[in-house]
């Protein structure tokens, strides 16, 4: 299929930061990273921003102090204590968590640092108590080799994680503060990244490097992965929040294709001979145009003492409406720039409409002395709020006619995304008081690169050529993180081809019927001790199996004894199959061994779990030819 872009043309650079959660205690005390429904307590706080150590203000900061935010957060006894309260100083950092972290950055062919040295990076969303978080470098000079060309992996860090959000109303936002602390691994590469599926590829090989400790926590929320996506004459936008590893491409083609439609605004703005200071913060009252609106939330609006305000915007009609991304449009990104006071803004591309009528829209063009290529934007709320509001459509339309203005934005489920914040500038790191720089000896480096992991591909390479298994059951093994479950069983005498069957294939199977996940790792060894002792035949997996799904507090003996298929005696199992031959000596007297089939399966019928499939094969052959 046809690319949408040529890329190499548009000059594409992207970059991945990617965040992944360790599985050890938390990074600055010795508590469980775990989470929590159950709270104990709460507080409030309140954050400020602060000076960076060069004496500015990081943007973001500032923009995020604007809103007067206040912060209630949640905690539990259990997985909270005074350090993430910010009550008392951090310990640490967890020696487990600066391990894996040495070994990632080793798998990414990275040069570990010396010295680590925290540093606090100022966030005050919220989503950190004490208005900062903690970050060190760890490692630097990695690279990922790709078939388009190498990608440089600059730093490997190692922070603390955010509170997660519960609850977020007007200016109040309540957090869960559990999952502060946790250890974050953030891995960031230089922007050598020309194509969207080449960021696909290094993305999937850092995450291999991840997984391969064996310490990430997996599952929803646990990995972040960030894009940074500029094009020639365009901007670098931060995109956060690409949950999924195939989305990544859609994103960045989409990312591209709104940054091309935002440079051809940009060109006819030019064209019509539109300036910066053509655009100005001038608000027109013209609430007594909608005295008898029909617009259910204009009159909603003037009825609570509200007011309509307006602003002009020469030289825009026709393009604010026109689409960036698909179901986006310039009028769309004025309308998020907005919404930090109001929900939703009109303007004269998108009507008449939403109860908005010709006759009003015609008298509004009046009011404001509109050319025939001007436009306005609407906004009905308390009066303040409506100028405040029209403010942010001011300043993203002078954006416009710079192209692609530098933000950070989230992304949404479709591909497209959404502006969030101004991209953070770097007045927002200063170096961290509280924890004394971390000395890493020659030696103490070396003993961890001597003992580094397999990478998931080369398990897989590995499997397939000493265990002579299907390479699709390798590639399930390793991805779900079965490989070392599955060696443990080889090395107790199981065959590799029926394990890797029974752990990909049979519980895959059981997927749609039961809850697979309630089926443990010391269920599965207990099912195998039970087949290796020679009490089950491998037949009775499935049913063990499937009981221990709705019961897991079962072990795998109750449930063969309950179910009868601890296996028969060979003298047991041939009466059965005596029984099947006698019910069945005409059919086997007229079609012989063509009989084997259907006797077989009649056979099983009975036996299934409770003989080897070898040995009722055996005997019904044996007494067909008998009978022959």
């Amino acid at each position: 299929m046809a690319e949408k872009f040529d890329y190499e043309k548009l000059g594409l650079k992207v970059g991945l930061e990617i965040h992944r959660q360790l599985d050890t205690k938390k990074l600055f005390s010795p508590v469980p990273s775990e989470l929590t429904e159950k709270v104990d307590f709460s507080f409030e706080r309140r954050l400020r921003p602060t000076m960076s150590e060069m004496g500015k203000i990081d943007p973001a900061a500032l923009e995020e102090f604007k809103k007067g935010s206040k912060y209630i957060y949640e905690g539990n006894y259990g997985l909270t204590d005074l350090v993430y309260m910010d009550e008392e100083p951090p310990r640490g950092p967890d020696r487990e968590a600066l391990e894996v972290s040495l070994q990632i950055a080793y798998l990414l062919n990275a040069k570990p640092v010396d010295e680590v040295h925290f540093m606090r990076k100022i966030v005050i969303d919220g989503s950190n108590v004490s208005g900062f978080q903690r970050t060190a470098i760890v490692a630097v000079d990695g690279k990922v080799e790709t078939p388009w060309g190498s990608v440089g992996i600059p730093t490997v860090c190692l922070e603390e994680d955010a509170c997660r959000i519960v609850e977020r109303e007007g200016k109040e936002a309540i957090y869960r503060v559990d999952r502060l602390g946790i250890p974050l691994v953030e891995i960031s590469t230089t922007p050598d990244i020309h194509h969207p599926e080449q960021a696909k590829v290094v993305a999937k090989y850092i995450g291999d490097a991840l997984r391969a400790t064996r310490k990430v926590k997996r599952g929803l929320g646990t990995i972040r992965q960030d894009l940074n996506v500029s094009i020639r004459g365009g901007a670098r936008v931060e995109i956060k929040g690409v949950q999924e590893l195939d989305m990544i491409p859609l994103i960045i083609e989409r990312e591209v294709e709104r940054q091309v439609n935002l440079l051809r605004i940009r060109d006819e703005l030019r064209e019509r001979g539109v300036k910066a200071e053509d655009i100005k913060e001038e608000f027109y009252d013209v609430t007594e145009v909608f005295q008898s609106t029909g617009s259910k939330i204009i009159a909603g609006a003037i009825k609570n003492g509200g007011k309509v305000l307006a602003v002009k915007l020469p030289g825009f009609r026709g393009l604010i409406g026109r689409e960036i991304q698909p179901g986006r449009r310039l009028g769309t990104e004025m309308a998020d720039r907005a919404r930090k006071y109001v929900k939703g803004i009109f303007h004269i591309d998108e009507l008449p409409n939403y109860g908005i009528t010709e006759k009003e829209v015609n008298a509004i063009i009046e009011r404001l002395s509109l050319g025939e290529k001007d436009a306005f934007v609407l906004v009905a709320a308390e009066v303040e709020t409506a100028r405040k509001a029209l403010a942010e459509v001011v300043k993203r339309a002078k954006e416009a006619l710079e192209g692609v203005p530098e933000e950070t934005r989230r992304a949404l489920q479709d591909g497209n995304t959404q502006y969030m914040r101004p991209l953070p500038g770097k007045a927002r790191m200063y170096p961290e008081t509280d924890i004394p720089p971390i000395f890493l000896p020659r030696e103490y480096k070396e003993k961890i690169r001597a003992n580094l992991p397999e990478l998931p591909q080369e398990r897989v390479e590995r499997f397939i050529r000493e265990y002579q298994i299907d390479r699709s059951l390798a590639e399930t093994l390793v991805n779900e993180e079965r490989d070392e479950l599955f060696e443990e069983l080889v090395k107790k005498g199981a065959k590799p081809s029926l394990v890797a069957s029974i752990l990909v294939v049979v519980l895959k199977g059981l997927k749609s019927e039961v809850p697979i996940e309630n089926i443990t790792e010391e269920h599965i060894r207990e099912a195998f001790e039970l087949y290796l002792e020679g009490k089950i035949a491998k037949e009775a997996f499935e049913e063990i199996f499937k009981e221990l799904a709705k019961n897991p507090e079962k072990t795998a003996q109750m449930v063969a004894e309950e179910k009868g298929l601890t296996l028969l005696s060979e003298e047991e199992v041939e009466k059965i199959i005596d029984e099947v031959i006698q019910q069945n000596l005409e059919v086997i007297k007229a079609k012989g061994m063509d009989a084997m089939g259907m006797i077989m399966g009649r056979a099983m019928a009975k036996l299934r779990g409770r003989a080897d499939g070898k040995l009722v094969n055996s005997l019904v052959r044996k007494k067909i030819q008998e009978l022959g």
